[in-house]
């Protein structure tokens, strides 16, 4: 199983130290969240800090950016890191896509496979000299003079992940992309009976299998040195699961175990504004379904217990102070439950 460590994106000043602690640690990723946050600009500084680890946006909102915008950015960070890049991109949903970005909300699964189509056809042109001439429905491209080509790399061409929540972005990532991210409010039997089925059968169809297709996320991890720091941060995830349960679209986790009332309840109580008090009608049974929480020392056997078999990558923070030692074999520990991921497509 691979881990990824997530930067500090408020601390450009942060940025390099904290890759090239991950990097010491031996975790195989760093990423980049979008939330307050442009996510490109601390992964270039994790990219001149570090030799090894994968630098990955986690995720990039697609829609408000041109493929051409997001190609350039990419390719910089792959040529400076040495070819270390994955282009994580996500679609976001429709009222931020409006109201928050301005940008038309439009057959989001359809349009995002287009994306990562369009993008690989930048990628191919830049690398190989093939002529730019990629029409779709919803990108079109097909203008690119030497002016304008950063030109090649000799390296592979980036990765592309996905975020993806429902069954149509599903499959249109395990036809177009390289990796999927699933959301946090999942569970190891709804990614095992319902989102790894439906992975499946278009990978199959692709001609591509899970030893070459990254699936990370579907959860959410509570850990730390101590019972009372894990106890915290399970109260996080607590309010997390309330707050995704609240959303009727994701009813069908709680419909599986046979607590769909429980997302009512939160839905009705989240339109009343009760959102201080959604977070005390989630037992702990229901918690566990989504989170792993244990210690250090137990962290290992909790995750193999939750996510092993499911899923290739899981994202650990370890609280400030933590011993190095700790962070190394804990990290080293959780590498060492076997998954299916081998690597991705030169």
């Amino acid at each position: 199983m691979r881990v990824s460590i997530g930067l500090p994106v408020a601390d450009w000043r942060a940025c390099a130290a904290a890759a090239r602690q991950a990097e010491d640690d031996g975790a195989d990723a760093v990423t980049a969240s979008e939330l307050k946050h442009d996510p490109f600009a601390p992964l270039a500084f994790a990219a001149l800090a570090t030799e090894r680890v994968a630098l990955v946006p986690s995720v990039a909102i697609a829609f408000p950016r041109s493929p051409m915008v997001i190609a350039n950015q990419a390719w910089d960070i792959h040529r400076h890191s040495k070819g270390r890049f994955v282009v994580g991109l996500g679609s976001q949903v429709k009222a931020h896509n409006e109201r928050r970005f301005s940008v038309p909300w439009i057959a989001p699964a359809a349009r995002l496979g287009e994306y990562v189509e369009s993008l690989r056809a930048i990628f191919r042109c830049w690398e190989t000299g093939e002529k730019l001439n990629y029409q779709g429905k919803y990108y079109n491209f097909s203008l690119m003079t030497p002016e304008f080509s950063p030109g090649p790399q000799g390296l592979p061409l980036p990765p592309i992940a996905m975020a993806a929540v429902g069954p149509l972005m599903l499959k249109t990532a395990a036809r177009v992309a390289d990796s999927v991210r699933l959301h946090s409010f999942a569970t190891r039997d709804y990614v095992e009976t319902v989102l790894r089925p439906l992975l499946a059968e278009d990978l199959t169809a692709a001609g591509k299998s899970f030893g070459n297709f990254e699936i990370s996320g579907g959860g959410f991890i509570a850990t730390g040195p101590d019972k009372a720091t894990v106890n915290a941060a399970a109260e996080k995830a607590r309010y997390r699961v309330a707050f995704y349960g609240s959303t009727p679209a994701y009813r069908g986790v709680f419909d599986l175990h046979g607590v769909g009332d429980l997302g009512v309840k939160l839905t009705a109580m989240s339109k009343q504004g009760e959102w201080s008090h959604m977070a005390a009608q989630v037992p702990d049974d229901v918690l566990d379904l989504f989170v792993a929480r244990a210690t250090y020392d137990d962290l290992p056997a909790a995750i193999e217990k939750r996510y092993g078999g499911i899923v290739d990558t899981v994202s650990l923070d370890f609280a400030p102070g933590t011993p190095a030692a700790t962070r190394r074999d804990t990290i080293a520990a959780i590498q060492a439950i076997p998954s299916a991921f081998k690597g991705f497509r030169a």
